[in-house]
């Protein structure tokens, strides 16, 4: 088989049940990583992704973790270790969709939804750092957002935790790049994905109208956008909205 660009690395990838998530994992491993499949507790849709990269050869384990759990972070970049070796590639996915009125908003709902992307991609990046400091260098990668860019109705909340995840990767960008290790932040604009109910309805079909490009993303171009391979680019977002928002 010939080479693949990822071959020997091994990357993490938080909320890799579905959707967004899960397309990562599978382009990963297509270009030859081993998969660490993380979910906060849906253990069948964890199964269905490392399955899912097994059946084209891949090679995948699932791990299921809170990333806003201090403990179950530690525990999952042990099992990382033990079992993998090492880790060479953080995508810090995870994240809650959730909407409610500002003026209806009890506290710990905001702080559900920051506990998730903010303070886990912290608790990851602090975790995984030093592995792949042991390894002579690595690759962070945040799944950020549109909505702090362009304000969105009942999601305050969010846009406040995916603003400070992009000012947390331009900060490591900085303390990281002398080890080697490169930080940004990928941010999709309106995606073709299965909702939960708590993500409210799917916007109108009319919506793809301030869409420059008439339509919603696909997963496997956000996919595309994580790819590690611009080892001269550290601290930007990458914008993937088809024009929406022109960053």
């Amino acid at each position: 088989m010939a080479s693949r660009p990822l071959d020997g690395k091994i990357a993490l990838v938080t909320g890799a049940g579905k959707n967004i998530g899960r397309g990562i994992a599978l382009a990963l491993a297509d270009d030859g990583a081993a998969d660490v499949v993380n979910g906060r507790s849906d253990q069948s849709a964890v199964n269905e992704t490392v399955e899912a990269v097994r059946a084209f050869g891949g090679t995948a384990i699932g791990c299921i973790a809170d990333v806003s759990d201090p403990d179950a972070v530690a525990a999952m970049i042990e099992t990382v270790q033990a079992e993998m070796g090492g880790l060479d590639i953080l995508l810090s996915n995870a994240g809650l969709r959730r909407r409610a009125p500002f003026l209806e908003m009890k506290f710990d709902e905001w702080r559900e939804i920051l506990s998730v992307a903010l303070d886990g991609a912290f608790l990851l990046a602090r975790a995984s750092a030093p592995l792949m400091v042991e390894r002579g260098g690595g690759t962070i990668v945040a799944l950020s957002g549109v909505s702090h860019r362009v304000g969105t109705l009942d999601r305050c909340h969010v846009s406040a935790s995916k603003a400070g995840l992009e000012s947390l990767i331009r900060a490591l960008s900085r303390e990281l790049a002398p080890h080697g290790i490169t930080c940004n932040c990928v941010a999709p604009g309106a995606t073709d994905t299965v909702r939960g109910t708590s993500a409210g309805a799917r916007p109108a079909s009319g919506a793809v109208q301030n869409i420059p490009l008439g339509r919603f993303g696909r997963v496997e171009e956000i996919a595309a956008m994580v790819r590690p391979e611009g080892a001269f680019v550290t601290g930007q977002t990458i914008h993937v909205n088809g024009g929406a928002f022109l960053g």
